[in-house]
């Protein structure tokens, strides 16, 4: 009989606060963006840095699920309503997040260029699919962003209530701090 996992590997953890810092440092970056102008000398490397970053955190976020897909990962603690609650809120975790990264895309291609990431390579466009295709994209990548914050929170929130009510080894897992 093969023992439990108890704990995240080292990459699950890494991959998990690597994101956590991008997700909320891209939601800081996009939030500033909104209200440069022409002038700004941050005009067009804040868009340059905030699209490549996010296309890096999708590559990220596609090795994470496939990894996620071949390790075994420890059990959710909880209630059942809370593990119900939590693989819930996972996946819209990550359906908000390729909701930004398909929103986004859509905004930084309907001229027809293609997104340059890093200068290393280049995501080709598919050019204007439906019209306002920015605009609309643009809305709706901001709400989307809100939410995933939002639900960030509630994710954070739901981790310190384990650890310091529940007093449960949730929050420890994803630290990757052994128990005693």
């Amino acid at each position: 009989m093969k023992k439990a996992v108890t704990h995240y590997d080292w990459v699950s953890i890494l991959l998990h606060w690597l994101s956590a810092l991008v997700v909320i440092g891209l939601f800081a970056v996009g939030v500033w963006m909104v209200d440069l102008n022409y002038y700004s000398a941050w005009y067009t490397t804040a868009p340059h840095w905030h699209k490549s970053v996010g296309l890096c955190l999708l590559a990220a976020t596609l090795f994470r699920l496939v990894w996620k897909c071949i390790r075994k990962q420890p059990d959710i603690e909880g209630a059942a309503w809370e593990k119900l609650s939590a693989k819930l809120a996972h996946s819209v975790i990550y359906l908000l997040m390729f909701g930004l990264f398909i929103s986004g895309y859509l905004i930084s291609t309907s001229d027809g260029r293609g997104i340059d990431v890093f200068n290393w390579l280049t995501v080709p466009s598919m050019g204007e699919l439906f019209p306002d295709q920015s605009d609309i994209a643009g809305e709706i990548h901001e709400y989307i962003a809100y939410g995933l914050i939002g639900l960030a929170v509630l994710h954070a929130v739901a981790a310190l209530k384990h650890h310091f009510i529940n007093k449960d080894n949730t929050l420890k897992k994803m630290l990757g701090v052994k128990e005693k």
